[in-house]
């Protein structure tokens, strides 16, 4: 084998590599969950049981779906309550949380017995059918407002 074969071969195999791992880094920035893109949110289901006592806690849940790139819930606030927080239940603890990812053309899902909102020290005792403004704050979108419904303790979406 000659010298100069060897360093062609050695050239070509450096040159494919150098392609192989450029190929790779395109794919993990391609693939980096939306990135770059901005987030397209909206709101379903969104409602509120009506608390047990009065001038008790609630709770508070919705869907956030994203048909854009990745975002974060980082703060939620309302006109008719002294303070908003979310929290994440497991089976032996609920823990507050600061923030919450909303996955890039996915969803946040805040249910019962799951991540939720924790509504405290109401401005007026809800009612049912009353509809209270829940201000979402997100990183990137902003804030979204959303009227939400009291619902009967017992009411669960879709059914």
């Amino acid at each position: 084998m000659s010298r100069a074969f060897r360093r062609s071969a050695l050239i070509g195999a450096g040159l494919a590599t150098a392609l192989a791992a450029g190929t790779a880094v395109v794919a993990c920035q391609s693939s980096d969950g939306g990135g770059s893109a901005a987030p397209k949110l909206s709101v379903a289901d969104p409602y509120i049981p009506l608390p047990a006592t009065p001038g008790g806690m609630g709770a508070g849940y919705l869907t956030v779906r994203n048909d854009g790139g990745a975002d974060r819930l980082v703060k939620v606030t309302s006109p008719a309550a002294g303070s908003v927080t979310m929290h994440r239940s497991t089976e032996k603890s609920m823990e507050e949380v600061g923030e919450l990812a909303v996955p890039a053309h996915g969803s946040l899902d805040l249910a019962r017995g799951g991540t939720h909102l924790m509504i405290m020290e109401w401005a007026k005792q809800p009612a049912l059918g009353d509809e209270l403004e829940l201000d979402l704050e997100f990183a990137k979108a902003g804030t979204v407002v959303v009227k939400v419904p009291v619902k009967p303790l017992t009411y669960r979406p879709g059914s």
